[in-house]
C-alpha cells in the first residue's frame, strides 16, 4: 500500500478508536476508564507496530469485531426506573376511522419539574381530520430547535406528537451520549396545553407555530404512521439517536413511509433552520416573506396569556395565517 494510503488507513482507525472510547464511556461504567485504556492500548499498538500491512488489517479488523460484538448485547428496554414524564408510553386501539389512544400525557403544570401527573385516555375521529401544524421550539442557538408536529380536528381537538428521549430518574440529557445508546426513543403523545406550554410557559423556549399546507389524506396517513411506531415501541423498545433517529429525522422517515419524497438538505440535521427549508418547499404559508412568517409565527405571548384555559390550542392560533391545503 502506498504511504498516503497506510496515513489515511491510521487516521480512519483513529477517528474509529475515539469512537469506541465514547461508546465504552457511555456503556462501560463502573470500569469504563480501564476498558478505555485497554482499547486504546490495544488499538494503537496495532496501528503502529503490527507489521506487515495485511496483518495490521486483520488484527484491527478483529478488535473492532470484538467491540462490534459487545455493542450488540446492549440493549433498549421498557423496563427501568423511569422519570415520571415519561413513565407511561402510549399505544393506540383503531377501530376503523377512530383512534382510542392510551396514555395522553395532560399534566398540570406549576413549574418545570413541579407537576402533577394526568395520563389520559382519549378518542379521535381521523375523518374529522382537520389540519397537521408544526412546532418549533428554540431553546438557546437559532440553528437548533425541537420539532412537534400537532394534528388539529374540526371538533377543536389537538392531538400533539413530540419525538424525545426516555430518560431515567436522576438521568439529563447529553447531546453526545445521544449518539451513543444512552437513551431509548419515547413519543410523548399529549394535549398541547401540556406539551407546547411546558415548552413556552416553563421552560422559557420560543416557540413557533406554523400550520402546514398538507392534504387532509396525507395529514391522515402521516398520523396512522406515527400509530404504527408508537404501538411498535411500546411492545419493542428501540434506542434514540442524535443524528438518525431525532426528533426531526424521524419525522423525514414517517414522511418517507407514507411514499413520499423528503430530497436530504443539510437543514433537517441543523433543523433551526428547518420552517426555512418548508418554506421553500411551499410547505408552509409563501404569502409574505419568509421574515415576516418566521416572526409573526412565535406564539410565547399568546401561551402564557392563555395558560391553563382549556381553549388554550384556539387562543394561540389566534391570528395565525391558515396557508390553503396542497391538493
Amino acid at each position: 500500500m502506498s504511504r498516503l494510503g497506510r496515513i489515511l488507513f491510521f487516521l480512519a482507525g483513529a477517528l474509529l478508536l475515539a469512537w469506541g472510547a465514547l461508546g465504552l464511556h457511555f456503556q462501560a461504567p463502573p470500569r469504563a476508564t480501564l476498558w478505555i485504556v485497554a482499547w486504546l492500548a490495544t488499538g494503537f499498538g496495532i496501528l503502529l507496530f503490527v507489521r506487515p500491512f495485511a496483518s495490521k488489517f486483520i488484527a484491527f479488523a478483529v478488535l473492532l469485531a470484538l467491540w462490534s460484538a459487545w455493542w450488540s448485547t446492549i440493549r433498549p428496554s421498557n423496563d427501568r426506573d423511569w422519570q415520571p414524564d415519561v413513565a407511561n408510553p402510549a399505544w393506540v386501539e383503531i377501530d376503523g376511522t377512530k383512534l382510542t389512544i392510551h396514555n395522553v400525557r395532560n399534566f398540570d403544570y406549576r413549574t418545570e419539574t413541579d407537576y402533577t401527573p394526568h395520563w389520559e385516555t382519549r378518542t379521535y375521529d381521523t375523518a374529522h381530520l382537520d389540519r397537521l401544524d408544526l412546532f418549533l421550539s428554540y431553546w438557546g442557538s437559532p440553528s437548533i430547535a425541537h420539532t412537534i408536529m400537532s394534528w388539529s380536528f374540526d371538533d377543536g381537538q389537538h392531538l400533539a406528537i413530540s419525538i424525545e428521549t426516555r430518560k431515567e430518574v436522576g438521568e439529563s440529557y447529553d447531546a453526545v451520549a445521544g449518539f451513543f445508546r444512552r437513551y431509548e426513543l419515547y413519543y410523548v403523545v399529549a394535549d398541547e396545553r401540556d406539551l407546547i406550554r411546558l415548552r413556552s410557559n416553563y421552560r422559557g423556549e420560543t416557540v413557533h407555530l406554523y400550520p402546514l399546507r398538507t392534504p387532509r389524506d396525507r395529514s391522515r396517513k402521516m398520523l396512522l404512521d406515527y400509530v404504527a411506531s408508537i404501538n411498535a415501541l411500546a411492545k419493542q423498545p428501540e434506542w434514540y439517536n442524535a443524528a438518525t433517529q431525532n426528533c426531526t429525522t424521524t419525522i423525514r422517515t414517517h414522511v418517507r413511509n407514507i411514499g413520499l419524497t423528503w430530497a436530504w438538505d443539510w437543514r433537517v440535521l441543523v433543523n433551526g433552520y428547518i420552517d426555512e427549508l418548508l418554506y421553500e418547499r411551499g410547505v408552509i404559508d409563501t404569502s409574505r416573506p419568509f421574515a415576516v412568517v418566521h416572526e409573526t409565527s412565535v406564539i410565547d405571548a399568546a401561551a402564557k396569556a392563555a395558560d391553563q384555559d382549556p381553549d388554550f390550542s384556539a387562543r394561540i392560533r389566534v391570528g395565525s395565517v391558515m396557508p390553503p391545503l396542497l391538493y
